[in-house]
This record gives structure tokens, sequence and C-alpha cells, in this order.
């Protein structure tokens, strides 16, 4: 399986803001129940969530992307002017092309900012990071804006109740720079994986150039998220605590020393899974899925701004982030806060 890990040789890179931004709309648990056979409580017991965020017609992923960004910058400390990198990690773009991420430099008015897409679902948001990171330790720019940004309502089902209680819309950002004292804050270490021998166990099967949406398959809506949740957590479960295991182990960190995990926020029992094997308490595992549902690339970035703006983590502490996603897809990343 390929994988990207560590390089010691990069100089400590800080997440200098974040941001995030949701919809007003609410959808919850009973509100599906009257258009799906689901309930409440089967809903809660099998994956945690309890409602979901849904942008309007009129909002496209850029516009949620957008929101996030702007609130990033401004706790940054940033303008548009700064910026010279914008990485968009989306399944659900505005358009094939272009990229989100040119969107979102128009909405900005950030001009000096070179703008690209990254495809990997929920782990799209670390991958984003180290992409960043690299580019940032190489000096081809000082300051990058990674945003995880998804309007997953857009490719769901709302027929499939497997499928259509998952997801929600949302975006999260962050501002990376170049840390002051290297070594002292910053990305500690990344790991990126992906398999893709199991490309069919979490897939929109139709809407690309493999399979065309025509008047002769439209109806079998194959441009819908499609999964085999069976198969996807047993798979979430292993990818992400290996993840987690190496970047401790490029950090030289132990699983004590970690003050916050902020897991993919899909399932809370891949969570808990995760938590077991990683042997650390509830009160380091940030959730906020019960509220937003799986948003994709978006879901570990707005947990890490609010785990930021509500003081779950302080200066000093080390994090750990980690995703599983489509593709087969994962990453992870100690911080050290």
């Amino acid at each position: 399986m390929p994988k990207i890990t560590n390089n010691p040789n990069l100089c400590s890179i800080r997440v200098a803001g974040t941001g995030s931004y949701v919809p007003d709309k609410v959808l919850t648990n009973d509100d599906l129940a009257k258009i799906v056979d689901t309930s409440d409580e089967w809903i809660r017991s099998r994956t945690g969530i309890q409602e979901r965020r849904i942008a309007s017609d009129a909002q496209a992923t850029s516009d949620l992307a957008t929101e996030a960004a702007k609130r990033a910058m401004e706790q940054a400390g940033v303008t548009a002017e700064e910026i010279d990198l914008i990485i968009v990690a989306t399944i659900s773009p505005d358009t094939f092309f272009p990229s989100t991420a040119c969107y979102v430099q128009r909405n900005l008015a950030a001009k000096n900012a070179v703008c690209f897409d990254i495809s990997a679902a929920c782990s799209g948001f670390l991958y984003a990071m180290s992409v960043a990171r690299q580019f940032i330790s190489t000096h081809t720019c000082d300051t990058a804006l990674i945003i995880g940004a998804e309007k997953l309502s857009s490719m769901v089902n709302w027929e499939d109740r497997n499928t259509c209680v998952l997801f929600g819309d949302g975006a999260g950002a962050a501002v990376l720079k170049r840390a002051e004292l290297d070594g002292e804050q910053g990305v500690l270490s990344a790991y990126m994986g992906s398999d893709g021998n199991q490309t069919d166990i979490l897939v929109v099967p139709g809407g690309g150039s493999a399979c065309p949406i025509t008047p002769d398959n439209a109806e079998q809506r194959l441009n819908t998220i499609s999964m085999q949740g069976k198969e996807v957590y047993r798979y979430a479960v292993t990818a992400m605590r290996r993840a987690c295991d190496r970047v401790l182990q490029r950090a030289n960190l132990k699983p004590e020393d970690i003050s916050m995990v902020i897991p993919h926020q899909a399932n809370f029992r891949i969570i808990e899974a995760i938590r077991e094997r990683l042997d650390v308490p509830p009160e380091k595992m940030f959730i906020n899925l019960q509220k937003y549902g799986n948003t994709s690339a978006a879901a570990i970035a707005i947990a890490l701004d609010e785990a930021h703006r509500s003081g779950a983590i302080q200066r000093g502490d080390k994090i750990v982030l980690v995703a599983f996603g489509a593709g087969l897809t994962w990453a992870a990343a100690a911080i050290c806060w």
C-alpha cells in the first residue's frame, strides 16, 4: 500500500488560525423519519448522529469553503493578498473544472494564490495539510490556506436509508505558516496511505468518464453515494489505528503524551473502536458527530476549529488528527499546538 511519511528535514509548520462554517438548515433524525423508513433511535444507536446541516440550493461548496476561510484568515491575522496557496479538499466540487479552489480565490480576492483541489474523500483535509507543509518547507510559499468543504446533500440518495442518514454539509479551514521556533510548535509528523484495491466499497459510481449519466441510466441514481458499511468499518478501524501509530512513532510520542485525538467524524462506533485501541480516555476524544454527521473532507477541519475555539486544546498541547475515507485513503498528523 503506497504511503507518504514524515520527512525529518522539514521545518516546523504551525496552524496560525482555524475557521469553520455550517449551513443554517438543520435536518434532524425525526425529519429523516418522515421521508425514509428510519427512526431517531435507529440512527443514534448505529451512528451516534442526531442531526446534520444542509446547504441551501443557492449555496455551492465554494460558498461554504469561502466562509470557513474568512474565519480562519481573521483568526490568523492574514489578508487575502498574503495567501499564496489555496488547497480545497472536496469530493463535491462546484464543477469538475475549474477547481473549487479557484472559485474560493475569486471570492476572497486572493490574487496571489496558486489554487488546486485534492480529492481524497474524508482524508482530504489531512492530505491538504501534508501537501501544504511540503510547499512551505521548500520555501515555495509562505502562507497556505487549506480547506475541507463538502455539499454532500447534492450527492445523497434520499431514498437510501443506509446512507442518507449519515451525511451533512459544511466546511473547515486552516491557515498554515512556518513556525518561528523549529520543533517547538507545529506539525510534528504526518502519514498518508491508500489502497486502490478497495475502490468499490465506498464510491459514487456514475457521473465520471467511466460511467457518464445518460437518459438511459439516470433513474438508477448512479451519481449518488454507494457504501458497503460493514467493509468500510473493518478497514477504517485498522487503517486509522495504523496511521495513529505511525505519526506517534515519527514524533517520538506515546499515547499518554497526547492531550486530544480528533478523529474523522463518521460513526461513533468507529471512533470508540479507535479510542479503545489507542487506550486513551473518552475525554481525550473530540467528538461533534452528533451535530453534523459525516461531512467527509470537512469533518476534521470543523472539529479542529471547534476544539480550538472552545478551549478543548491549548497552546503546547500535543494532538493527533486521524481520518479514513473512500479510495481507500487514510491519513494522520501529530501537532504540537
